[in-house]
């Protein structure tokens, strides 16, 4: 077999010839080329199909979903510790609104016990307050500078508690001294008709011990209580007529007597100025009055002086 090459320069060609052996080699060369091709690609599939099996493998597939399961345990773990925090927070808040009314309430009672009802401190509204806008706004708070922000807020909270407490009780025993402070007549309308120590009985017309005052008025005129106390009698005695007869602390107590009626019973407690009964002249009477006296530890001591003192 002749094979005809032809170069580029027209006219020049050259002639090989091809026995009967080049073919032979030939062939064989082609057919080692396939050979090697096959084999390659045999490989190639057997090494990608081993290495999907691997993958596929039970085995590997088991260690996934232990992984996966331990990445969820993990993600449940965090959240419910997030929860939990949340519920933290949240029984914290609960607290400190609880204390903020106490607080209210106790501001809102001093501001009555010390006659502050302009308007000046009203703890029904929220404080106002404002301010310029920041070109930077700042970060927000993290979950434990809130957490410490809170505890903070809750010493304060439990100290101005405090500090309130005392004051309001320093405030209501003043209230309560200035309230058991015997000062004033018994009585809103009328004119002392008889003064304590010894007197004309009007009776008998000898010489006799008063050991109170006496008020005259019109009869059903109010009666009032010379200080804050506690009823220990309301009912009629013998000589006085009906009586009311009120404890007002450290040994002092004061009694009412020849009253027509008793607005008290036992036990009452009774504020300062308060209407206890109506002018009478029931006892030992000559018309309507009310027999006023004023007793330290169990004696009666002269009533005017108490009278004509200012109340605080």
């Amino acid at each position: 077999m002749n094979i005809i090459l032809v170069g580029k320069n027209h006219g020049k060609s050259r002639v090989i010839k091809l026995t009967g052996m080049h073919l032979v080699w030939f062939l064989a060369g082609v057919l080692s080329v396939l050979s090697l091709s096959g084999w390659a690609g045999v490989k190639i599939w057997s090494v990608w199909f081993e290495g999907e099996g691997e993958r596929l493998n039970p085995a590997a597939i088991a260690r996934w979903e232990a992984d996966l399961g331990e990445q969820r345990q993990r993600v449940d773990a965090v959240a419910r510790q997030a929860r939990e925090q949340m519920d933290a927070l949240t029984l914290r808040m609960g607290e400190l609104q609880a204390r903020l009314m106490r607080l209210d309430a106790l501001g809102q009672r001093l501001t009555e016990v010390a006659g502050l009802n302009n308007g000046e401190f009203d703890f029904s509204t929220v404080p106002a307050v404002g301010g310029p806008i920041e070109e930077e706004v700042g970060e927000s708070y993290t979950l434990p500078e809130l957490t410490e922000t809170l505890a903070r807020i809750h010493s304060q909270i439990v100290d101005r508690e405090q500090q309130l407490e005392l004051i309001d009780s320093l405030f209501v025993n003043k209230k309560l001294a200035a309230e058991s402070f015997i000062a004033g007549r018994p009585i809103t309308w009328g004119w002392m008709s008889s003064d304590y120590g010894y007197r004309t009985d009007p009776f008998s017309g000898k010489r006799a011990w008063h050991g109170g005052v006496d008020f005259a008025g019109k009869e059903d005129s109010d009666i009032i209580a010379v200080a804050s106390g506690v009823v220990t009698f309301s009912g009629d005695r013998y000589g006085y007529g009906n009586l009311v007869e009120i404890n007002h602390g450290n040994g002092f107590s004061t009694r009412y007597a020849h009253c027509k009626e008793l607005k008290v019973a036992v036990g009452a407690v009774v504020e300062k100025g308060q209407v206890i009964a109506s002018m009478g002249s029931t006892g030992r009477s000559t018309g309507p009055h009310v027999h006023y006296e004023v007793h330290r530890h169990g004696k009666p001591i002269n009533p005017k002086k108490y009278i004509l003192r200012a109340a605080r």
